[in-house]
């Protein structure tokens, strides 16, 4: 069965052609037929391996769109619709991704910075909330961006009085109008206004302000790594209280609340309950061992794989692999890297452009042989990547996708 809106080249479960990447916004709209796959805890134990794994260097990033594709989908059937979700581009960074999930019903993205904004509307996305509040030069860029896309929507955040009138000035002076969502702080005190009457003041402010319109809410709990889903549905229920509250005291004040945008990956499946919002879940499209683990009541597949190879034995159970900083993310403590072929090895030094591993199955490997590991934090990872190299169904490495948006700047 063909997926609506797709292209495809295949029936389901059969090989797929990845779709070929033509410049930054490459228009190539064919998309993978994926059926539909097992729970992840069900996965064929050597799905991930490339058949022509002799072509591809190393390290490389492997991503697996059939895999990507269902994990979208699941992502759809948590929000009980494609209409709910305004899924997070800073996960992948890909103009192919986002005309992936634009064939599969989504229309409204949500970014982290101007590159990846101007990423989302050149591929298409007819919705691109900046949920970072634009200030100095990015006002600007920001502006640029709504005049070189008029077919694309924009939106941004704002929790600050000074930064809400250097948008509605430089909108205002271009005779546009930008949509502007009050950040709100849930509790993780990074960004955003806390509840209560300094929110509703800000939010007045926005919609007194020529060429600005309120557009709602915007409610990130990036804080609660809750393991346990009923405590983490708890926290969660404490803090959106807090939001009920704000949105009551609004409509009293007869301000507008169009929309809310609430939550990240962990708060997901809490948030997909509520029928008036949208859920911005990021990790979910190609998933990592640090959420896998973490979130065990979200069934998403690992579709992105690091590739590495054996470049030297430097002991009886030593090897040192071609995976350095430069490759994985290492903000985290090891393991950064959970290896499917190597299980139980443990990192002992890694610098930028080497990882050695202790493992008593060393002598099993020779130089050259390739390991393949899923990270554990995927968004930091696929933005040391360049290009991702793409395997189909069939275990064939492909096409190469372009990681746009790991610049800082495109065309603005």
């Amino acid at each position: 069965m063909a997926l609506a809106g797709l292209s495809c080249s295949a029936t389901d479960g059969a090989a797929f052609a990845p779709p070929r990447t033509e410049g930054a916004f490459g228009r190539d709209n064919s998309l993978p037929c994926a059926g539909t796959f097992p729970k992840a805890s069900a996965m064929t134990p050597d799905w991930y391996r490339v058949q022509n794994v002799a072509e591809v260097p190393s390290p490389s990033l492997l991503v697996y769109p059939d895999r990507v594709a269902e994990n979208v989908r699941r992502m759809i059937a948590v929000a009980g619709g494609a209409a709910r979700l305004r899924p997070h581009m800073k996960t992948h960074k890909m103009p192919d991704l986002i005309r992936l999930q634009l064939g599969l019903g989504i229309t409204k993205f949500k970014c982290a910075t101007i590159a990846e904004t101007e990423m989302t509307a050149g591929a298409g996305a007819p919705d691109a909330l900046l949920a970072y509040q634009p200030v100095g030069p990015n006002v600007g860029r920001l502006l640029a961006l709504a005049q070189k896309f008029p077919a694309t929507k924009f939106s941004a955040v704002a929790d600050d009085a000074d930064a809400i009138r250097a948008l509605g000035k430089a909108f205002g002076t271009a005779g546009r109008t930008l949509d502007l969502y009050l950040d709100v702080d849930m509790g993780m005190h990074r960004t955003g206004v806390a509840p209560g009457p300094k929110a509703v003041e800000l939010y007045r402010l926005i919609t007194q302000t020529p060429g600005l319109r309120a557009a709602g809410l915007h409610c990130y709990d990036g804080h609660n790594h809750v393991t346990d889903l009923a405590a983490r549905t708890a926290q969660c229920e404490r803090e959106w209280a807090t939001v009920e509250v704000l949105r009551a005291e609004l409509r009293v004040a007869g301000l507008p609340v169009p929309n809310v945008v609430a939550g990240g990956t962990p708060t997901f499946p809490v948030h997909a309950k509520r029928a008036d919002v949208e859920c911005s879940p990021g990790t979910c499209v190609l998933w990592d061992f640090g959420y896998g683990t973490m979130l065990p009541d979200l069934d998403f597949l690992p579709a992105a794989i690091l590739l590495t190879r054996v470049i030297s034995k430097p002991g009886e159970n030593r090897l040192c692999l071609d995976l350095g900083h430069k490759a994985v993310a290492a903000e985290n403590p090891h393991p950064r890297v959970k290896f499917l072929n190597l299980i139980g090895a443990e990192a002992v030094m890694q610098s930028e452009e080497h990882l050695v591993v202790e493992t008593v199955r060393a002598g099993e490997f020779n130089v050259g042989d390739a390991l393949y590991g899923i990270p554990r934090h995927i968004c930091p990872t696929v933005a040391l990547h360049s290009f991702v190299t793409t395997v189909n169904g069939a275990g064939q490495a492909g096409a190469r996708w372009k990681v746009t948006a790991r610049e800082r700047q495109l065309t603005v």
